[in-house]
Formats: C-alpha cells, structure tokens, sequence
C-alpha cells in the first residue's frame, strides 16, 4: 500500500491563524489554531502585531505537524490563505514602523469619503475593484500622508500581513495577485500597479512587493523557521491568495449560479466570474483568484458582531442561565428568538453598529430599530437581530445577481450558521435552496486545492466542485417568504435613515 501524501492549509484570519493538515485527496487529519488580540489605541484604530500573528503561523504549523505524527516526507506542501486589506510599513532593513492596520481601521474615514467625491476616486475604483472605503490600503496610504507625513517618508516598504510572513521566512518582498487586487492599488486589467492610486497615495512602485500569481512556489525557507515548525527547509510553498476567495473555492462555489455567503463576525456573499468587472454603482468588489476566476461580491462589516453586540448589552440574565445550563449563550438566544414568529411582528434591525461596507460603503452608517411598540418585549429585539443580519445581506445579493444573473444556490459557512434556525432563516430571507457543505474549514480547504493545482496534481479548479460534499440542504418556507417578501421592501426604503451626515 503506497504512502499517503498530505498537505497543510495555513489561513491568516483576523482573529486567528489556523493549520489544516487534508490528506491529497483532501480530506482533514487534524488542525490548530492560536488566537491574537486586536489593539484599539484609539476608538476608530483597529491594529494587530504582526509578530505576534507570525508567531502563530509557526506554532499553528509545527502543532499539526506534532498532533498528526505524520512522516514529513511525505508533505507534498504548505499552501496560504490570509485575511485582506492590511497595511504596515517597514524601513529598508524589514524592521517594523508600524503595527498592522487591519480592514477595520476606520481612522481615514474622512480621506475615503473625499476621495469618492472626486472623479479620479471613482476612476480609480473602476479600475482596481476595490471600493473607496477607510478598509483599503490605497485610502490608509493617503491618510498615512497626509497626516503622518514624517512617519510616511521613512518607510520603504508598505506591506501586508501575508508579506510580512513570507519576508520572514524567505526573505523576499512578494505579493500574489489575490491579496494585491484587494489593495486599491492594482489595476484589474492588466494585473500592474495602477499610476493614478500610487500617484495619489504618493509612493511609487518600489514601495510594493514584487507581484506573482497565487501558484507561486518558493522552496528555500530559511531553515531556522523550518526546524520551528518540524517540516523540511525545502518544502515547497505555495503563496496562495485572499481569504475571501479561497474560501468560494473550498465551499465549490465555482461556477455559475452558486454563490459562497459567510457569516461569522462580518460577513460577505461572493460569486465566481471569469473575467474582471467593477460596479458602476460602486457597491462590490472584485478580486483575483487565478487565471479565468475572479471574485466578485460584497462584503458586511455587520455579521455575528450584531449577535454580540445582543448579548452583551441586553441579554446579561441569559448569558447567566446559560452558564448554569452548561449552553452556549448563543443557543440560548436562538431559542428565544423561536419564540417570535417571522417578521418579529414589525420590528425592523438595521445592523449597522460599526458603520458598513456593502452595499452603503459608508462608515458612518448606524445600526436603528425601526417599528419599536410597547408589545415589543426582549423576545422580538433578539429575533429582529437575527433577519436584520440577513436583510443586509440580501442587498449585496440584489447588488451581485445585477452583474452574474440569479444565484440557483448558496454554499452557508461561518459560525452563524451552525444552527439550524439560522440556515432555515437564509433559505427564507433569500427564498434560495441554502446549502451546508461538508468541510467549515473553506479557506484552508481552498488554499489546500490551490495548493494541489500549482503542484499540478489536479488538472483544473473546476474539479474540486465533484469532491465538495453537502451535509445539509434547507428549502424556503412558503409562508415565511411571502412574510419576509414585504419586510425586504421596507428594510430598503428605511435605509436612508442609518447614515449619519459624514465627517467634515
């Protein structure tokens, strides 16, 4: 019997960095992760160390590597996954000026909501795909000029997180197409920097990493790194791409009509295209993925955060008697919410709590209840909670169906649709077929298929769509739909309502 090969996904999320070891023919051996915390030095600042999320890279590869026992000769590769839209600078020797600026940094607000009032903020858009919006490293740059100019003028190098990984362990400055596409700062087209965003943002080329494609292959780690994580210096490395649209790959989400929504703190609905679009409209991105797949979709600030945001403040009873109860705190809210019946008897959430991206792009967005009367009880603000999520998810689906044409399905992951309740409220919400597939793992999955298609051990991407399985499928209930159907109107004219006037 021939010796099993394997492969491990290493995905780079906001809160945590996660190692899968799938076996070839991608099935999960076994995974680590190791957590970070999120810096907020100030109210609108959203900052990570990136010592500290490349220290979990190290412990969470050498951990599957312990956990599984595995003979590392037989470790076809690693593959990267990694979350988007961070920023740091470093000086000439790779040292760090600065920590790293996630997509939730909202301190240049007011330098994106003047740039969009331009017509060269729009050009710019249309030809990167990446909305003008305080997440985008191209907007960051500009308020990082503009603002911190002595700071600015030292750096040599503006950086993501993944870079920053692959700097450390193989001492080059590279940049897969994937991650670049989510800068602001890639022209779609032709797959170079784009002059208008460097000129504005005021660096040149040279401040960038050298762009590759997400197969890249590198094969000389530094071998210091490699004795950490207990794999061979020589272990080819694929660079791999964003998380977002490794994550439509590992769900199968691939081809048309099937559309990839995930839900966990934010939340994003992505479809696969294959050639590169931007909205006139502005509402959506697109970014790369490989060569004839790009990703277009709409990502929300305001997913399982509204949830949180629920139990923390109105909900400090329950959150005790689930203790006592050996539950989850969240179970217990979806329990109650049962107890409402759809529509929450006209009791309408916007969640905007942390400003939005798609569809409003606006940070100064603001969550509102809409319809509160004295029948209202608790009961119906937490089930109101729950529909406000997916109604604003609903408006990037309206958005992205525009552009591909109806989505038949959608593949469901994230910590939010682990129950039941809530998948059955998608399949309502939406009055699509909802799907769960068999894996939660979607980014590692992907970076894992990427990984096998740039060794060439599969022939295309379009196979792995006969390998994803389904656990469960949920069908719209009739009933709900009509009642759902009447409230989706509403949630959109009240919108207006939720953006405040923007910062002077």
């Amino acid at each position: 019997m021939s010796n099993p090969y394997y492969i491990i996904g290493v995905d780079i999320g906001t809160t945590s960095t996660k190692a899968v070891l799938f076996t070839e023919a991608r099935a999960t051996v076994c995974k680590h992760f190791v957590e970070y915390p999120l810096y907020k030095p100030t109210p609108d600042a959203a900052e990570q160390n990136p010592e500290e999320i490349f220290n979990a890279v190290i412990i969470a590869v050498r951990e599957v590597i312990v956990k599984s026992q595995i003979d590392t000769s037989n470790l076809l590769c690693l593959s990267f996954s990694s979350a988007m839209h961070s920023l740091i600078a470093v000086d000439r020797q790779g040292q760090l000026l600065s920590q790293s600026l996630t997509w939730a940094d909202n301190r240049s607000a007011k330098w994106a909501e003047k740039l969009k009032q331009t017509e060269l903020g729009r050009e710019i858009y249309l030809r990167t795909g990446t909305p003008i919006h305080p997440m985008s490293p191209f907007v960051k740059l500009v308020w990082m000029r503009n603002e911190y100019a002595r700071f600015f003028q030292q750096a040599a190098k503006f950086i993501s997180i993944k870079e920053y990984v692959f700097f450390r362990l193989f001492k080059q400055y590279i940049i897969d197409y994937s991650i670049a596409s989510a800068t602001g700062l890639l022209n779609l087209q032709s797959l170079t920097w784009e002059e208008a965003a460097l000129e504005t943002a005021g660096i040149s080329d040279r401040h960038l990493s050298t762009l590759v494609p997400t197969t890249h292959i590198l094969n000389k780690m530094d071998e210091s790194w490699a004795r950490e994580m207990r794999i061979p210096a020589n272990i080819p490395t694929v660079i791999g791409a964003s998380d977002g649209a490794l994550s439509n790959l590992g769900v199968g989400a691939i081809s048309p009509g099937i559309f990839a929504i995930t839900i966990g703190t934010s939340g994003a609905i992505r479809a696969i295209i294959d050639k590169p679009i931007s909205d006139p409209k502005s509402r959506l991105f697109c970014y790369h993925l490989a060569d004839n797949y790009w990703v277009m979709g709409g990502a929300s600030n305001n997913g399982g955060i509204a949830l949180s945001w629920v139990r923390d403040r109105l909900c400090d009873a329950e959150v005790a008697t689930a203790k006592q109860l050996g539950k989850d705190p969240y179970d217990l809210l979806v329990e109650i919410a049962q107890t409402v019946p759809a529509g929450a008897e006209g009791l309408i959430f916007h969640p905007y709590l942390t400003g939005e991206r798609s569809p409003l792009w606006n940070p100064q967005a603001r969550g509102s209840f809409s319809g509160l009367s004295l029948h209202h009880t608790k009961a119906h603000l937490i089930r109101a909670v729950f529909e406000g999520i997916i109604l604003n998810l609903q408006q990037i689906l309206q958005a992205l169906e525009d552009f591909t044409g109806k989505a038949n399905h959608l593949k469901a992951t994230g910590g939010f649709t682990r129950s039941p309740f809530c998948r059955q409220l998608l399949a309502d919400l939406f009055n699509r077929e909802i799907i769960i597939p068999e894996s939660y793992e979607s980014s590692s999955l992907g970076a894992a298929v990427l990984g096998l298609y740039a060794l060439k051990k599969i022939p295309s991407l379009d196979k792995i769509i006969e390998t994803i399985g389904a656990t469960h499928q949920y069908q719209p209930d009739p009933a709900k739909v009509e009642t759902y159907q009447k409230i989706v109107s509403l949630y959109t004219r009240l919108l207006e309502n939720c953006v405040r006037p923007s910062v002077a």
